[in-house]
């Protein structure tokens, strides 16, 4: 059996044993199949041994099928579950081949709208809900009143988003008006406004890197700092992804050696931390501290 075939058969298996019931358009519809194929997939089910039941036009997989105990615990995930799983692929380093490969086999089988429920609440859960939608459906929306961290301005920007940061704290668009990809906080939009415009950028999608210290960008610069105690325990409480990139260096000091997108979010820690932190072979992150210093300290 093919792929694609299998991972369609084990979404239909989900949805036939959800919670909520189904008919047949209904299937189609969130399966973006044929009724007809829908029918055909359901003869796999019955001719593999499962008990198909219906209730007016719904159909279910019946739980006393021979072997469902076995085949659902496989397939299905409880909501805590899933939110642990997709935070542990999230926390994946993005250079890793296997992460995107992941990611993709846990959406084929587990809603990502459901999964997106399960984290967000209050009133950003609307807005990540569209963008879900937005992404799902390959369309262009407009984020009303999106408040930048640069410049303080507050105004709409149409975007074409396609893809989440954990816990969608931040959406990857591509902004037409830039030219490149870009990451939004769903925090600072005030409302998300879907569109009827198509994707016109989708080869150009791209998930830019994003360093320890949560900053993005299209480049790495390696630094190294060597950190006292103090310096140490504050980076792992308040950066818990650089954890994985420091080791002791002895006599009470540890060793952070890391690439960042760039130098303002290590700028900012280092120089809060400056008498417990010695940067030792960085010589673009010393220029930018010394020069960060010029202008707002003295």
């Amino acid at each position: 059996m093919d792929q694609p075939k299998l991972e369609r058969l084990l979404r239909l298996m989900k949805l036939l044993t959800a919670n909520t019931t189904y008919n047949i358009d209904q299937l189609a519809e969130r399966l973006d199949m044929s009724r007809r194929t829908v029918y055909r997939y359901i003869d796999t089910f019955r001719e593999a041994g499962f008990v198909i039941k219906k209730s007016g036009d719904c159909i279910r997989l019946d739980k006393e099928s021979p072997h469902f105990r076995d085949i659902s615990q496989l397939v299905h995930f409880t909501e805590e579950e899933a939110v642990i799983l997709k935070s542990a692929i999230e926390n994946i380093d993005d250079t890793n081949m296997l992460k995107q490969n992941l990611k993709r086999k846990l959406y084929s089988v587990y809603d990502n709208k459901t999964l997106a429920d399960t984290v967000v609440r209050g009133k950003n859960a609307p807005n990540i809900r569209t963008l879900i939608e937005a992404i799902g459906e390959q369309r262009q929306v407009v984020l009303h009143s999106y408040q930048s961290a640069h410049g303080g301005e507050v105004r709409d920007r149409r975007v074409e988003p396609f893809a989440f940061t954990t816990n969608y704290v931040q959406v990857w668009c591509y902004d037409p008006e830039a030219g490149a990809c870009k990451l939004f906080k769903t925090s600072r939009i005030g409302a998300v406004e879907l569109t009827e415009a198509a994707w016109e950028h989708g080869k150009e999608h791209c998930e830019g890197f994003i360093d320890v210290f949560r900053m993005h960008g299209q480049t790495r610069h390696r630094v190294q700092l060597e950190l006292g105690l103090l310096a140490y325990n504050l980076l792992c409480e308040e950066y818990p992804l650089a954890e994985r990139d420091v080791r002791p260096s002895g006599r009470g000091r540890w060793l952070l050696d890391t690439e960042v997108a760039g130098y303002a979010g290590v700028g900012r820690f280092v120089v809060g931390l400056l008498d417990d932190i010695r940067i030792v072979d960085s010589p673009g992150l010393t220029k930018y501290i010394r020069e960060y210093i010029d202008a707002n300290i003295f």
